[in-house]
This record gives C-alpha cells, structure tokens and sequence, in this order.
C-alpha cells in the first residue's frame, strides 16, 4: 500500500477521533445516543472508496477495542461491544466499504444525488439493520421496537448524508478514488 493510502486512511480516523469529541445527544426512548461519528463513516466512504474507506473504519474498531476511548462521550473498550451501541459501532468498516463500493460504480457520472443514495444505503440502512438487530439482542428489546427507536435517528442522519454527499462532489478531484477507478 502506498503511503499516501495510509495517511488517507489514517487521516480518517482520525476524523472519526475528531468528531467523537463532540458531545453525545441522549435520548430519553433509546440507549443509543446522536453522534457525529456517522458523518465520518459516510465520508471515508464517499471520498476513499471501498478499500480505504474499510481500511480507516477498520483501524477505528481497533483502536477503540484497544480502549482508546474516542467513541462519543469518551467510550472504548471491548465493553462497547456489550453495549447496546455495539451493533451500530462493529459495522462502519462494512458501511464505508458499501458506500465507497456504490460511489465507485458510479464514478464516472457520478452527482450529488448518487453520492446521497450510497450514504443512505450504507450509511443509514447497513448501519440501521444491523445496530437495531443487535441492540434488540442485547438489551432483550423486540426487533419491531427496536427498528421503530432507530427512526428518530432517520432525519439528521439522512441531514449528514446530504451534507457529506455536497462536501465529497466539491471535493472529487482530488479524492484517491480517481486513482482506483480510471
């Protein structure tokens, strides 16, 4: 891998770290909080594509498995794993890598609104189906209840894939998928 793929995937991380200084939203229905670091799981895979957009998420899981704690509100740990959060955590690297697969597919005529499909697709439903399956797992929850919670999340996730999806198109000239997808 070149080292200029590295630091890409480094530096996404990193944001994922970033974003994860901001302060979680509780919300009195659900165990799961509002972030921000969903908007850094949508960005590594709209603007690093598949492999290095899995490869940064990837090497977030590590880290806060680790216990490093850059999860919002200061969480790390293999205990974030047993937490009702879990779910919605454990799958990023799979989302960045559908997003960045969906974006790629698209390259060549790629637009603002196929950037907001990919973000949707993996950012939203990836992540919501597997965090509600696994939250309804954990915390004995029934699956229906669990899936109707997630969807007060619906409308500013949906607000982050529209605004990484307008950062991303502004930005795709100089975005490493270039190299990937000729």
């Amino acid at each position: 891998m070149k080292i200029k793929n590295m630091l890409y995937a480094a530096m996404f991380a990193a944001i994922v770290a970033v974003l994860g200084l901001m302060p979680p939203i509780p919300l009195p229905f659900i165990p799961v909080p509002i972030t921000l670091q969903t908007m850094g799981v949508m960005l590594a895979g709209s603007f690093l594509g598949k492999r290095l957009g899995f490869l940064s998420m990837l090497l977030v899981v590590v880290i806060v498995l680790l216990g490093v704690p850059i999860l919002s509100g200061g969480r790390g740990g293999m205990a974030v794993l047993a937490g009702p959060t879990g779910g919605f955590f454990i799958v990023w690297p799979f989302a960045a890598f559908l997003i960045g697969f969906l974006v790629e597919k698209s390259w060549k005529n790629i637009n603002i609104a196929k950037y907001i499909v990919a973000n949707i697709i993996g950012g939203i439903v990836l992540v919501y189906l597997v965090g509600a399956i696994y939250l309804s797992y954990i915390t004995k929850m029934p699956i229906d209840k669990a899936f109707l919670a997630t969807m007060a999340f619906i409308p500013g996730d949906i607000l982050k894939a529209i605004i990484v999806s307008i950062l991303c198109y502004k930005l795709k000239e100089i975005s490493p998928i270039n190299e990937v997808v000729r």
